[in-house]
Protein backbone atom coordinates (compact mmCIF):
# COMPACT_ATOMS: atom_id res chain seq x y z
CA UNK A 1 0.00 0.00 0.00
CA UNK A 2 1.18 3.29 -1.02
CA UNK A 3 0.33 7.03 -0.49
CA UNK A 4 1.21 8.97 -3.57
CA UNK A 5 2.41 12.35 -3.87
CA UNK A 6 2.53 14.22 -7.38
CA UNK A 7 5.25 13.67 -8.88
CA UNK A 8 7.17 11.65 -6.28
CA UNK A 9 8.29 8.51 -7.41
CA UNK A 10 7.53 5.42 -5.02
CA UNK A 11 10.51 2.54 -5.51
CA UNK A 12 9.38 -0.96 -4.95
CA UNK A 13 10.56 -4.65 -5.55
CA UNK A 14 7.75 -5.73 -6.53
CA UNK A 15 5.33 -5.63 -9.35
CA UNK A 16 2.39 -4.76 -8.04
CA UNK A 17 1.60 -1.24 -5.80
CA UNK A 18 -2.23 -0.71 -4.26
CA UNK A 19 -2.55 3.04 -4.15
CA UNK A 20 -4.24 3.88 -0.98
CA UNK A 21 -6.81 6.71 -0.27
CA UNK A 22 -7.06 8.43 2.93
CA UNK A 23 -11.15 8.96 3.11
CA UNK A 24 -10.70 12.29 4.76
CA UNK A 25 -8.82 13.32 1.58
CA UNK A 26 -9.33 11.12 -1.37
CA UNK A 27 -8.25 11.88 -5.54
CA UNK A 28 -11.11 14.58 -6.68
CA UNK A 29 -13.47 12.97 -9.05
CA UNK A 30 -11.78 13.44 -13.11
CA UNK A 31 -8.73 11.99 -14.90
CA UNK A 32 -5.67 11.27 -13.17
CA UNK A 33 -2.73 10.13 -14.42
CA UNK A 34 -0.14 7.45 -13.10
CA UNK A 35 3.39 6.64 -14.78
CA UNK A 36 5.81 3.33 -14.17
CA UNK A 37 9.66 3.09 -15.21
CA UNK A 38 11.24 -0.45 -14.35
CA UNK A 39 14.95 -0.64 -14.08
CA UNK A 40 17.28 -3.97 -14.98
CA UNK A 41 19.88 -6.09 -13.09
CA UNK A 42 22.21 -3.91 -15.06
CA UNK A 43 21.04 -0.69 -14.07
CA UNK A 44 19.29 -0.16 -17.59
CA UNK A 45 16.14 1.89 -17.24
CA UNK A 46 12.64 1.91 -19.20
CA UNK A 47 11.24 4.58 -21.22
CA UNK A 48 8.61 5.29 -18.85
CA UNK A 49 4.40 4.21 -20.05
CA UNK A 50 1.82 6.03 -18.65
CA UNK A 51 -2.16 5.56 -17.62
CA UNK A 52 -5.38 7.46 -17.17
CA UNK A 53 -7.55 6.24 -13.90
CA UNK A 54 -11.10 7.79 -14.21
CA UNK A 55 -12.25 8.34 -10.13
CA UNK A 56 -16.09 8.85 -10.85
CA UNK A 57 -18.94 9.05 -8.07
CA UNK A 58 -20.92 6.37 -8.91
CA UNK A 59 -22.90 6.32 -5.30
CA UNK A 60 -26.40 7.26 -4.97
CA UNK A 61 -26.86 9.94 -2.55
CA UNK A 62 -28.89 8.80 1.20
CA UNK A 63 -32.09 10.15 1.30
CA UNK A 64 -33.24 11.40 5.14
CA UNK A 65 -36.57 12.15 5.79
CA UNK A 66 -37.15 13.96 9.53
CA UNK A 67 -40.65 14.94 10.35
CA UNK A 68 -42.82 15.43 13.61
CA UNK A 69 -44.70 12.17 14.84
CA UNK A 70 -47.63 14.32 15.54
CA UNK A 71 -49.56 17.83 14.66
CA UNK A 72 -52.75 19.30 15.52
CA UNK A 73 -55.73 19.16 13.08
CA UNK A 74 -55.51 22.21 10.84
CA UNK A 75 -51.63 22.70 11.91
CA UNK A 76 -48.84 23.63 8.97
CA UNK A 77 -45.40 21.39 10.28
CA UNK A 78 -42.67 21.40 8.48
CA UNK A 79 -40.54 18.06 6.69
CA UNK A 80 -36.18 18.08 6.65
CA UNK A 81 -34.37 16.88 4.64
CA UNK A 82 -31.06 17.80 6.14
CA UNK A 83 -29.31 14.71 7.59
CA UNK A 84 -29.53 13.24 3.39
CA UNK A 85 -26.10 13.06 2.32
CA UNK A 86 -23.77 11.88 -0.50
CA UNK A 87 -20.25 10.00 0.35
CA UNK A 88 -18.08 11.59 -2.35
CA UNK A 89 -20.18 14.24 -3.67
CA UNK A 90 -22.89 16.99 -2.31
CA UNK A 91 -26.52 16.66 -2.14
CA UNK A 92 -28.18 19.93 -4.87
CA UNK A 93 -31.58 19.28 -4.58
CA UNK A 94 -34.52 17.52 -2.45
CA UNK A 95 -37.86 16.36 -4.38
CA UNK A 96 -40.58 16.16 -2.17
CA UNK A 97 -43.91 14.21 -2.83
CA UNK A 98 -47.16 13.55 -0.82
CA UNK A 99 -48.17 9.84 -1.41
CA UNK A 100 -51.70 10.28 0.35
CA UNK A 101 -53.15 8.67 3.38
CA UNK A 102 -51.14 6.14 5.36
CA UNK A 103 -53.09 2.61 6.40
Amino acid sequence: MATFVINTPIETAEPLIEVTIDRTTPLAVGRHRFQLEVTDDAGNRSKPDSVIVIVADREAPTAVLDAPELVNFGQSFSLSGRRSFDIGGTVRSYSWTYLGPAV
